[in-house]
């Protein structure tokens, strides 16, 4: 996203404070609907007022960027997928980045530091290719359910709201910063302290689907948001008793959700 309006652009569509946001910093953020449902989160990287970067784990950015120029009217910002960047991670320690500040540029490259307390972990987004490794790339999806980071597959766009999602954890939406689509039903939410579901991380007998259900003996409780192996991110009401809940028509556990993502 490139302009004289980058930044207000952003502001006014994304869920959280661009114009709080340092140069030279990065945030977790997400695109709603008017409803109030997620089409996409991402971390949005500011370079200045005039240039931000979105690093989107899961939606196509050539179609993203086109449904958002919708809403671009008389703006002066241009938007654009970075076909010439590629991401690699590591579980090592950054060089230079340190928590929401990122290190490097667009010419040299861009590391950001994603590790918590449970673990080092460095991304970089350069011109160089990155060499596959499934592996790593299962543990890295692994890393992010365990910290409550959820993964949203196609037929998981539009479902949710924030809250439902629990991203207050991750600080990636404002309640104060003023208008945005989908903000008056997040504010609603927040100040009538009516959020009835959240996230509940679980780890399932067998490998379970996003979509599946989770029942509480024969009634369904929620549903799998997204999965890493045998474990799951589900959308389930907070009140609920979560001992005795199934997957896949056998028992499973609820694991905790760990903290330290949040930037």
């Amino acid at each position: 996203m490139e302009g004289r309006d980058a930044a207000k652009f952003a502001q006014a569509q994304f869920t959280n404070d661009v114009a709080a946001l340092a140069d030279g910093h990065w945030q977790w953020s997400g695109w709603l609907t008017p409803k109030g449902r997620t089409v996409a989160l991402f971390a949005l990287l500011r370079f200045d007022q005039e240039r931000l970067w979105l690093l989107l784990p899961d939606a196509d950015p050539a179609a993203f960027a086109e449904q958002l120029q919708r809403f671009v009217f008389r703006a002066k910002v241009k938007l654009r997928p970075l076909g010439d960047i590629h991401v690699a991670g590591a579980f090592a320690a950054p060089e230079r980045a340190s928590g929401a500040a990122f290190a490097g540029d667009a010419g040299a490259g861009v590391e950001l530091d994603l590790g918590t307390d449970a673990g080092a972990r460095t991304l970089r987004l350069s011109t160089e290719p990155a060499p596959g490794d499934q592996a790593a790339a299962e543990r890295w999806e692994a890393f992010d359910l365990a910290h409550g980071w959820p993964r949203l597959a196609p037929e998981q766009v539009e479902q949710w709201t924030p809250q439902q999602l629990s991203l207050q954890r991750l600080q990636a939406y404002s309640v104060k910063k003023g208008c945005y689509p989908g903000q008056e039903i997040v504010a609603r939410t927040h100040f009538l302290g009516k959020a009835k579901r959240g996230l509940v991380r679980l780890q399932a007998a067998a490998a379970v689907a996003a979509g599946d259900p989770v029942m509480d003996g024969d009634r369904e409780a929620g549903r799998v948001v997204c999965t890493a192996g045998k474990e799951a991110l589900a959308v389930v009401p907070l009140e609920l008793e979560q001992a005795g809940l199934a997957l896949a028509g056998a028992p499973c556990s609820v694991l905790p959700l760990l903290d330290g993502l949040a930037r």
